[in-house]
């Protein structure tokens, strides 16, 4: 079952909606504005409904505030080095938001838009027009992504098509917190990601090739630990990053469908057990948290993401790209899904 509430309105008067999809105990609510998923509520060990899921309760908030909580990003999920690639000769120049790189989707990314959305049975489809050279991509490109939530897991099924060769790399940037938001840092959560190896990157944060292998340093999450056991480590990558900030690259080949992570509240006993077929997750840490959130304040560690997409700037890096190319050719069917499924014990 899905209700409908008015959320609010944007500064320049348009009306946000709020769809609850409710399942038995558990329900998440989502925003047209951004296709935000502003709650998650779940039972813990006890059966006291918890929040899992950082946000806001106003849209002036979601409008005014960074972090991009809970929302649906693109055209291009992660950063681009230099906000630049280059298709069948000619290169395009995007928007840089992020230390001279372009970040989410550049100035005006999907989260600040206002959504179409339908109600389809029990799911929840969002749709959008990207226009053509719309943050410079070129290509009309028509997205819709499909909300589910049922047996305690959040499904989002991703597909776009572009009538202009493209690119596209589109992921949900959900901060968790298996606490309960606004509970305290979520460094004691156990996590557990099945992978090998991470992408090196430049100090801003930038792919720019090679693999590294996890083995032996703070990034193995092969056997479940608490994040924040080796997050302060002596480590490079770990400190440009100001803690976890790195795409993971899964065993899986690009449109296989796995679980790839588990993640444990220790205090609540809330499990989240995450799929995908995308061939890598950017594992954050919320390294750089500081704003008030709906029950409170969020300080640095509150939340963490794990956001399923293509490696970051694949599209300047062939070695990335053969793993999962974010090029769409025009008419080709971007089609992606990623899952979140929670219990408690």
């Amino acid at each position: 079952m899905i209700t409908t509430k008015q959320f609010g309105k944007t500064a320049d008067g348009k009306t946000v909606t709020a769809y609850t999809l409710h399942d038995g105990n558990n329900s998440m609510t989502v925003l047209d504005l951004g296709g935000t998923v502003q709650q998650i509520l779940v039972p813990d060990k006890n059966g006291n409904l918890t929040d899992v899921i950082l946000g806001y309760n106003t849209v002036e908030e979601y409008e005014q505030n960074g972090g991009y909580l809970g929302a649906l990003i693109g055209r291009f999920g992660n950063r681009i080095g230099g906000g630049k690639f280059v298709i069948d000769g000619k290169e395009y120049q995007l928007y840089l938001n992020d230390r001279g790189n372009h970040l989410h989707g550049g100035k005006d990314g999907f989260n600040k838009k206002i959504w179409n959305a339908e109600i389809v049975g029990d799911k929840l489809k969002l749709s959008i027009l990207s226009p053509d050279m719309e943050e410079n991509y070129p290509g009309n490109l028509k997205v819709e992504v499909t909300y589910s939530f049922a047996g305690g897991e959040w499904k989002i099924e991703y597909r776009a098509v572009s009538d202009k060769k493209t690119c596209v790399n589109l992921t949900n940037h959900a901060y968790f917190n298996l606490d309960g938001e606004g509970k305290g840092d979520a460094l004691d959560h156990l996590l557990q990601i099945d992978c090998d190896y991470i992408t090196p990157t430049s100090p801003t944060m930038i792919p720019e090739g090679g693999y590294r292998a996890v083995k032996g340093t703070p990034f193995d999450f092969n056997a479940p630990k608490a994040i924040g056991r080796d997050i302060e480590a002596d480590d490079n990558d770990l400190k440009q990053g100001g803690g976890y900030d790195h795409c993971h690259v899964l065993k899986n080949k690009c449109g296989e469908y796995i679980k790839y992570a588990e993640a444990v509240s220790p205090k609540t006993g809330i499990k989240m057990e995450c799929f995908t077929d995308m061939p890598a997750v950017q594992f954050y840490a919320g390294n750089f948290l500081s704003q008030k959130g709906k029950s409170g304040f969020y300080a640095k560690r509150y939340g963490f993401c794990l956001e399923t997409q293509a490696i970051p700037n694949n599209v300047n890096v062939p070695e990335y790209a053969e793993k999962g190319s974010s090029i769409l050719e025009a008419g080709q069917e971007y089609h992606f899904t990623a899952a979140y499924r929670f219990s408690a014990k």
